[in-house]
């Protein structure tokens, strides 16, 4: 196991067994202090562990070695773990809306003072696993941490409504107005709405992802100084770089002098390939077309006018 997928995985455990903890504290102190809203955000956090999971999961996919059937890698897994981690949110989003909203029609109680600390407990946590998978996602170029984290920012924001909401019910109980009961589970339909909100942003940028996107010219513009620079190589006509979850895959075509050997250009394309794996970390492989340099023929695919559209976008 190389030193990413080990960093990577050591931070879904922490997920697991953090998101597992707070879950079982907070749905322990919710049903004795009576809190329908920390209930709901113990619910969020349960979610969590499930994300956490499928998070772990497509990391070890995703470093798996190309093969037959996956000959550009099992990157993409990242991706897809995302996606499921984004559709548990919206799951767990409904069901913490339709519970808080079925409470307004029912009788209701105060909740205890010991479901204040717990949600003070659970944000404090919750945004130090934020912190954590955040960084170490932008620095491991991981979108299914990077996602992860924002489900523990998302249950940072779930707890501040139910410490608002809790807080909100006890001050109505001790001022002895009655409506201020229903605080609570209004406090939980706020969650509802911040966890399908996440679910929804996370779903679409692993979505962008999954769909073979690739990097923008600015994006790209480095790679392509790198390619330029190799002797031998007069232009660069095509230049694509395909995110494959956490690395790229690149596709370059690039003009040779058309009248050194086929050996001579198959050397400048190996130098190339050798060049963007040396120079970019992330780049996981590279697929080098030689064309024979004519001034009069660009040999860079066509772009429609829609294209070019699109492109300056």
């Amino acid at each position: 196991m190389d030193n990413r997928q080990a960093q990577a995985q050591g931070a879904a455990w922490i997920g697991i067994i953090g998101n597992l903890l707070l879950a079982l504290g907070k749905l322990l102190i919710g049903w004795m202090a009576d809190s329908r809203a920390l209930i709901a955000d113990a619910v969020h956090s349960a979610s969590d562990v499930v994300g956490s999971v499928a998070v772990l999961i497509g990391l070890k996919a995703a470093e798996r070695p190309p093969d037959k059937d996956h000959p550009y890698g099992h990157g993409k897994a990242e991706s897809v773990a995302a996606i499921i981690v984004s559709v548990l949110l919206a799951f767990v989003g409904f069901e913490i809306g339709y519970s808080s909203f079925e409470a307004f029609f029912t009788p209701l109680q105060a909740p205890q003072m010991l479901a204040v600390w717990a949600a003070v407990v659970s944000m404090v946590v919750k945004e130090a696993m934020f912190r954590y998978k955040y960084r170490l996602g932008k620095k491991l170029n991981s979108q299914s941490l990077i996602a992860n984290a924002w489900e523990h920012r998302s249950d940072v924001y779930s707890s501040l409504a139910a410490l608002i909401g809790i807080g909100g019910a006890i001050v109505g109980d001790r001022l002895d107005v009655p409506w201020m009961v229903y605080f609570d589970p209004a406090a939980g339909i706020f969650v509802s709405l911040l966890v399908l909100r996440m679910a929804y942003h996370i779903l679409m940028e692993s979505i962008h992802s999954t769909l073979d996107h690739v990097l923008h010219d600015e994006d790209a513009r480095e790679l392509v100084q790198a390619v330029e620079g190799v002797p031998g190589v007069i232009r660069v006509d095509e230049f694509r770089a395909r995110e494959h979850g956490h690395y790229l895959i690149v596709d370059v075509k690039v003009s040779v002098d058309p009248h050194i050997t086929v050996e001579a250009g198959h050397q400048i394309g190996k130098q190339v390939k050798q060049t963007l794996m040396a120079h970019f970390h992330q780049v996981r492989d590279v697929f080098v077309h030689i064309n024979p340099c004519d001034a009069s023929y660009p040999y860079a695919s066509p772009v429609s006018d829609e294209q070019k559209g699109e492109q300056g976008e």
